[in-house]
């Protein structure tokens, strides 16, 4: 039996060895920060724990302390990760669509079709971008109204409320513009009467309308418009907006408001 045990001690003492002359390395030190759980010597401790969310990109995103109710899934609802969620979804599903799509008025409905009927999970990629993009207004939505009913909107947070609604915004935008991209009746009426509404906007209404239609009327390059605008403009303003969400949900004391 002890024959049978030294092997075992001295593999374990060799990786007790190997573990701490890796974890004190200059490279291992350099990869991972002080405070973390991963270098030499960590300790539980306030201290090490506020060293832990500073230095982790990940874990940066919220404040060292936060309200023990914020915590509950009973008061957040998880509405503001589920609606970073499936931006999240709708960007991935949206890039495999991206393969199988020409923004062209000859192209449009056929690269659609095609991509219900003849690609490998084809249908199933675009009814979860479809389903997503519905699922996202709502959710914002009664995030906004989850961040209402709690007075999370109130000083010093009024800004980042400012922020909500501009992401509210943003993303009535990108459902908007996606539903135009197949190119059929409904996406040329849905463009008729969006550009016409903004044709009445004040001063510069005129102005507006010709850019969004790439000229007087609908025509071949309309389309490409709303394209860039759904795949690359207005998701790249709602990643800068995010951006500043979530800074300003970390210094203004995390996901939280007045009881």
């Amino acid at each position: 039996m002890a024959k049978t045990m030294e092997p075992k001690s001295k593999t374990s003492e060799r990786m007790a060895e190997l573990t701490e002359k890796v974890q004190g390395s200059q490279a291992w030190n350099s990869i991972f920060r002080p405070g973390s759980i991963f270098r030499k010597g960590y300790s539980d401790s306030p201290r090490n724990r506020s060293y832990v969310i500073m230095n982790s990109v990940l874990y940066h995103l919220h404040p060292v302390k936060v309200k023990r109710h914020a915590v509950k899934v009973s008061y957040t609802l998880c509405l503001g990760g589920l609606s970073f969620f499936l931006f999240i979804l709708l960007t991935i599903t949206g890039i495999f669509l991206m393969f199988y799509y020409r923004p062209t008025a000859a192209q449009a409905w056929n690269d659609i079709y095609t991509l219900q009927t003849s690609i490998t999970f084809g249908l199933l990629i675009r009814n979860m971008h479809r389903w997503g993009a519905h699922l996202m207004v709502l959710s914002v939505f009664l995030h906004m109204a989850r961040v209402f009913y709690h007075g999370a909107y109130k000083p010093p947070r009024e800004f980042n409320w400012v922020v909500g609604v501009i992401l509210l915004t943003l993303t009535l935008l990108l459902s908007f513009t996606g539903y135009l991209l197949p190119w059929d009746q409904l996406a040329l009426w849905a463009v008729t009467v969006g550009t016409n509404m903004m044709g009445y906007t004040p001063v510069f209404g005129d102005q507006v309308r010709f850019v969004l239609l790439s000229g007087k009327e609908i025509g071949t390059d309309t389309l490409l418009r709303w394209y860039v605008l759904h795949v690359l403009f207005v998701p790249f303003v709602t990643v800068i907006f995010l951006a500043i969400h979530f800074w300003r949900v970390r210094k203004d004391g995390g996901i939280s408001g007045p009881l």
